[in-house]
């Protein structure tokens, strides 16, 4: 096992560049399998799951080639439609929640997929009904199959349906986007969720010679056509970087420039930093954050404490409320933290409370920070990393802290964050990767 050692107090200078999106990389990836002509996609990030995903394609038959660094080629001209049975398959699957998206392509193409236990971050219940209802209701018979821990999808035919979701699960949209694109008729997702991710994967689809409209809306209509070919697509930068530098930058009191961050895509999250009392600029694509000595929470409009909470595109991402947490622990006054989505996202307050942070957990989905102002520096502990959010807000108050700290676990953190120690340490960082 892998472990981060931190010498917090550093600040930090220069320019930093997000990654792509991890979270658009992996339903990208996945819409490959609906031709079998070949689709080349640059800017993905070189991270433990995107890598996990690419591997499983390999797994399936698809041609694959690195182009260069960021870029690769992916051909699904053999297929090995069968092989999402296999059980080597389906225990790297349960490893991986993003390869639920495999589902929606490999059954709208090939008549027949396969859902496994979802897998990634322990963070709270994942429901697949989303899933699971939509594709049956495009046509897909289910079956549980109790040993093998999966639920095995068949179809003799695709047919357009209208569905409703039952919560905005992008996932799930992913998933039924993809099964409909080849379905016979028209499919309509009503409650469909709008995040960058399937908006870019949407108009991955139209490109590839889908009839998607409705993009950047809840309401998605979808005209079922033949076949799919080729195409070429560029990832966009990941907003959860983009927004864990603001956060860094705030917390360590040091002055960033965020080269090209995709400031369009980034909804609400600048307001919601801007209300922790957080300065910085825009210069065309780029994202300056100066050395900021102090910074105060906002209260309402009405003076009672601000409240900042997870919420479905165009609301903000629930990926960043662990470091916004994290930020409030250094402001000047009171924040109330509510994580709606996830029930077990908020347990590793915990370890900022060990670390000197003034923190009550109300409850497992609420938080109230009450801000040291700088006052006072957290101190350096050992901990871990429970899931890649909040062991990027861990690794954030380590690099505010006084002394040494000892990240275990920081596979969670590749999972989603590209050679970050060495990207911070280019910045002025002090974090050292160990054998533990």
């Amino acid at each position: 096992m892998k472990s981060f050692e931190v010498t917090g107090g550093c600040k930090l200078n220069g320019e930093i560049t997000p990654q792509g999106a991890k979270n658009e990389a992996l339903q990208v990836i996945c819409a490959a399998l609906l031709t079998d002509e070949e689709v080349i996609i640059s800017n993905i990030p070189d991270i433990i799951d995107v890598n996990m995903l690419i591997a499983m394609m390999s797994d399936l038959g698809v041609e694959v080639n690195r182009v260069n660094a960021d870029t690769y080629s992916f051909k699904a001209a053999d297929v090995l439609a069968d092989k999402i049975y296999d059980s080597d398959f389906l225990k790297k699957a349960m490893m991986l929640r993003g390869s639920v998206m495999l589902a929606g392509p490999l059954l709208a193409r090939f008549r027949r997929s396969a859902i496994p236990r979802p897998g990634g971050d322990k963070i709270g219940r994942r429901r697949m009904d989303t899933h699971i209802i939509g594709l049956q209701k495009l046509g897909a018979n289910v079956d549980y199959e109790q040993c093998q821990g999966c639920y095995r999808l068949s179809a003799e035919k695709i047919k357009g349906a209208d569905i409703l979701l039952d919560e905005p699960s992008v996932t799930g949209t992913a998933n039924l986007v993809m099964a409909a694109v080849l379905a016979e008729g028209e499919t309509t997702i009503y409650n469909a969720a709008c995040e960058p991710y399937i908006q870019q994967l949407c108009t991955m689809l139209n490109n590839m010679g889908a009839n998607i409209s409705g993009i950047k809306s809840n309401l998605l209509t979808i005209k079922g056509v033949r076949s799919l070919h080729g195409c070429r697509h560029r990832i966009l930068p990941d907003m959860i970087e983009t927004g864990s530098f603001i956060g860094l930058a705030a917390m360590t009191g040091s002055s960033l420039r965020i080269r090209n961050a995709g400031i369009q895509h980034l909804g609400i999250i600048p307001d919601r930093f801007r209300q922790l009392g957080i300065l910085f600029s825009t210069e065309g694509d780029d994202i300056v954050v100066p050395e900021q000595e102090t910074y105060e929470i906002q209260n309402s409009i009405d003076g009672s404490i601000l409240t900042i909470y997870d919420h479905p595109w165009p609301g903000l991402t629930p990926d960043l409320i662990s470091v916004m947490l994290v930020v409030a622990v250094q402001a000047r006054g009171s924040v109330i933290i509510h994580q709606k989505m996830f029930e077990s996202r908020l347990f590793f307050v915990d370890k900022l409370i060990d670390m000197g942070a003034r923190i009550v957990l109300c409850d497992p989905h609420r938080a109230t920070v009450i801000g040291l102002e700088r006052r006072q520096q957290l101190r350096g502990i050992t901990m871990s990393s429970p899931d890649i959010r909040a062991g990027m807000a861990l690794l954030i108050a380590a690099l505010s802290a006084e002394g040494k700290s000892l990240i275990h676990n920081i596979e969670q953190i590749d999972r989603g964050y590209q050679n970050l120690d060495q990207r911070l340490n280019s910045l002025g960082a002090a974090i050292r990767r160990i054998d533990s």
